[in-house]
């Protein structure tokens, strides 16, 4: 291949069977073997990530979007895909789209005893408001600002503003 075939290689392609996969846990419900294509990408505007779940666990807390729409595509086995506040089963060849916005907060879970294996695809919309509706926390971050709270921990809008 030339320099030029090689560069465009490297801007355009990853290959899910052949890249590193980093181990991720946390607690006792959350475990993925997996990794993210973005970072060396020529693209700007999409995050891809693969991940591979072991039977019982999950990738993310139950959570919504109000900037970025995110699409799955289930490569290998299955499970459930919790998705405003109802359990729809997925599997091998499902692509699930899930838009932006309060109705659709959505995780997959691993509900069968074999691993999941999908693909992560999103918009990566910046700035962005992530909300979590089992423990009543919000999230919002632009570049590498990021501010996580409780709903129930929130201020008024004039509090401390002079005059106010």
């Amino acid at each position: 291949m030339t320099s030029r075939a090689d560069e465009l290689r490297t801007k355009l392609i990853r290959n899910l069977h052949t890249a590193p996969l980093d181990l991720f846990q946390r607690g006792t419900l959350y475990e993925s073997l997996g990794t993210s294509f973005t970072e060396g990408l020529a693209t700007r505007d999409l995050g891809i990530a693969y991940d591979i779940v072991p039977p019982g666990k999950r990738v993310a807390p139950y959570h919504l979007h109000h900037a970025e729409d995110e699409l799955f595509v289930i490569l290998e086995g299955s499970g459930t895909l919790r998705v405003a506040g109802e359990m729809l089963p997925v599997g091998a060849g499902d692509v699930i789209a899930i838009p932006a916005g309060p109705d659709y907060p959505h995780h997959i879970l691993n509900t069968s005893d074999a691993p999941l294996k999908y693909l992560s695809i999103s918009t990566r919309r910046s700035p962005e408001v992530c909300e979590y509706p089992d423990s009543g926390k919000v999230n919002a971050f632009a570049s590498r600002r990021i501010l996580i709270q409780r709903k129930a921990d929130s201020l008024d809008y004039w509090d401390g503003e002079p005059g106010a």
